[in-house]
């Protein structure tokens, strides 16, 4: 006799779609998402398009740093570039969630994932908070309220010892988390913001969290992606819960 089946059978494709960067409805509603699946019109200058910019012209005396090919974005830094190159495109969300593909293709690579609001003057550049990950180490950071208060970058500029209260400041503002990320291979991130706490999962693993005040700024208003050397970028997506 036949036994009646109890339990669905599911695909591949199913489980991919119940995992956590494809379950949608936990994070709020997609906001934004790009797979890269398109081509430059040259190959001189950045032309990421889709509403992305970069601080090439500003930072590497307009070299390109951003290349589309492969239907993925390759990020990599200009010998002529003073700075890390900074990726950016528009998101704003109080609560919300960023999830996208990467792979770093060096042991010294990275990628961090740096929330900003450039309209709040009394931090530099407007960073708020960035998740940071390497092939050995995740570094989540609040950079509102720690190393990018704006007094505390004014006081280093001049050469100035910190405060007591600066000090007291950087406390407890940084999370260095170990990792293992094999090198040249591609990893699924998840980066989660709920209050004042960020969620950094990677391959399905949450890897950490950090509370922090600067977290809860309410208005995330920009992604950053940071690389100060190299890294490849696909599928970002990008949800607002609140």
């Amino acid at each position: 006799m036949k036994l009646p089946r109890l339990f669905p059978l599911f695909t591949a494709a199913t489980l991919a779609a119940l995992s956590p960067l494809h379950a949608a409805d936990d994070h709020g509603k997609l906001i934004f998402q790009d797979d890269f699946a398109r081509t430059e019109s040259q190959e001189k200058t950045d032309e990421p398009g889709n509403g992305w910019a970069t601080n090439s012209k500003a930072r590497a005396k307009g070299n390109k740093q951003v290349d589309l090919r492969d239907g993925a974005m390759y990020i990599f830094l200009s010998p002529e570039a003073d700075h890390a190159v900074s990726v950016q495109h528009a998101a704003e969300f109080t609560d919300g969630a960023v999830a996208l593909r990467f792979k770093l293709e060096d042991p010294r690579d990275s990628l961090g994932l740096d929330f900003a609001d450039p309209g709040r003057k009394d931090v530099h550049a407007g960073h708020l908070f960035a998740a940071r990950v390497a092939p050995k180490q995740v570094v989540l950071q609040d950079l509102a309220t720690g190393n990018m208060r704006l007094d505390i970058q004014d006081a280093r500029k001049a050469k100035q010892k910190l405060t007591a209260d600066q000090q007291q400041a950087l406390v407890g503002k940084d999370k260095k988390i170990p990792a293992t990320l094999a090198v040249n291979e591609w990893h699924d991130l998840l980066v989660k913001i709920t209050g004042d706490e960020l969620a950094v999962t990677v391959d399905g693993k949450l890897l950490g969290t950090l509370k922090s005040p600067g977290i809860a700024h309410p208005t995330k208003k920009m992604l950053r992606l940071a690389v100060p050397r190299n890294a490849v970028v696909d599928n970002v997506k990008i949800w607002r819960k609140s």
